[in-house]
């Protein structure tokens, strides 16, 4: 469905929320922010990932629907992206941009909660059975903290459907990505969650750009029907140079499932397509710009369940069959998406293309403990890409390339892909 708002109303609720109470004192670094977002709403800087979320809000706001958000550092956001609460300077008096925007809008509430992950989401997820038409937030203040949270996660979130056809529409925003800030602060296991996902019981999207996150957010309440959305929101995207929008990007069209190369490469010079979900496609891509390379495509797979194949062929179409496709991770082998996409993956695309992963090497722990180690680790991750060769035989069945793509894949084959490669 279309998620778009004219741009107009987007400038007006931007500046509207930059408006500040009559004698009220912000924060220096506050101020600072109130400015930006003004020459955001005036077209003179692209908006980024906090701007996006805050009108996305404000627009499902002035349309009447009721948004809560609550998290360890909500009102804030953890990294100091959100500022949807502001505090007075001098006397610590509180004011919500989003409250004052037109008259008649629903109700905001934006609640910081205590570090109690399982009741807290508890409590959100009985909350957004009994509003099914608003946006119901719960945020991990790292996505690593839903571990806390997995009895509501198993017992209710991905099962109340099949079990008591209770429909939710509770939102999950868990902050995920590699950025060497240690095990506990790196991955929200999105590999749970796709083990989990099945029947079309839940949605995992991972959306890369601002305009993403604000489609994703409106189609959350627009469209009719319910179902929970797991989201992997960035950390260092959040201020990163090229993860910005225009405004025209957020005024028609919807949430992609999945981006195609956006570069101006000609396809029939591809030697390789890089599949890839997150923060590593901004990695990827800086590394394509530095060595010069224009025969390699990157495609984002944004949505992860419900599988995008209709989505993902279209994005596949241009490029000459037999390509060889890489999934590219930053996540350990045995975690991330690629041991629950892999199986799809061979079964849609295997006919035409030979399927590999790249990643870092399986691990018993979500990522190491040393910045040093980390940055080494993600060298040698991007560093794989330009070795990649094609594999031999590209005349061959499909059948064959399958069979080769399963026997040469980066790590051991399991026995089971063994039995099955020597089968085919």
């Amino acid at each position: 469905i279309d998620t778009g708002v004219p741009e107009e109303s987007l400038s007006n609720l931007l500046l509207k929320q930059t408006e500040l109470p009559d004698g009220f004192t912000p924060h220096k670094k506050i101020k600072r922010l109130l400015q930006i977002r003004k020459d955001m709403a005036a077209g003179e800087r692209k908006l980024d990932w906090g701007t996006a979320e805050a009108l996305a809000f404000a627009s499902l706001l002035t349309e009447g629907y009721r948004i809560r958000v609550s998290g360890q550092d909500a009102q804030r956001g953890t990294f100091s992206h959100r500022h949807a609460v502001l505090h007075d300077a001098k006397t610590g008096k509180q004011h919500t941009p989003l409250k004052p925007l037109v008259s008649g809008q629903g109700t905001v509430e934006i609640v910081n909660s205590p570090l109690s992950e399982a009741g807290v989401l508890g409590f959100d997820y009985g909350y957004s059975l009994d509003c099914p038409d608003g946006l119901i937030i719960w945020e991990a203040q790292f996505g690593d903290f839903v571990n806390a949270a997995q009895v509501i996660i198993d017992q209710f979130i991905v099962s109340a459907e099949d079990k008591w056809q209770r429909y939710s529409g509770m939102v999950m925003l868990l902050p995920h990505g590699f950025e060497g800030q240690g095990p506990e602060h790196s991955s929200a296991r999105f590999e749970r969650f796709l083990q989990l996902a099945a029947e079309s019981n839940i949605q995992i999207a991972v959306p890369t750009t601002p305009d993403q996150f604000f489609h994703l957010l409106r189609r959350q309440v627009i469209r009719k029907w319910r179902k929970p959305l797991i989201v992997m929101t960035p950390k260092s995207l959040l201020r990163h140079r090229d993860a910005v929008s225009s405004f025209s990007s957020l005024t028609s069209g919807s949430y992609m499932k999945v981006i195609g190369d956006t570069s101006d490469l000609n396809p029939q010079k591809v030697k390789r397509i890089l599949l890839c979900t997150g923060k590593i496609y901004y990695d990827l891509n800086e590394r394509r710009r530095q060595t010069e390379r224009d025969d390699v495509a990157i495609v984002r797979i944004e949505q992860l369940y419900p599988v995008p194949h209709e989505d993902l062929e279209a994005a596949l179409a241009p490029y000459p069959e037999g390509t060889p496709v890489y999934w590219v991770q930053e996540e350990p082998e045995n975690m991330g998406a690629w041991n629950s996409v892999k199986g799809r993956l061979y079964e849609a695309h295997g006919d035409t293309h030979t399927i590999r992963r790249v990643s870092r090497t399986e691990s018993g722990s979500p990522a190491t403990g040393s910045a040093a180690i980390h940055k080494q680790e993600q060298a040698e991750l991007l560093d794989l890409i330009p070795r990649l060769q094609l594999l031999p035989g590209e005349d061959e069945t499909a059948f064959e390339d399958l069979r080769r793509a399963l026997l040469l894949d980066l790590a051991p084959a399991t026995p089971y892909e063994v039995a099955l490669a020597e089968n085919l």
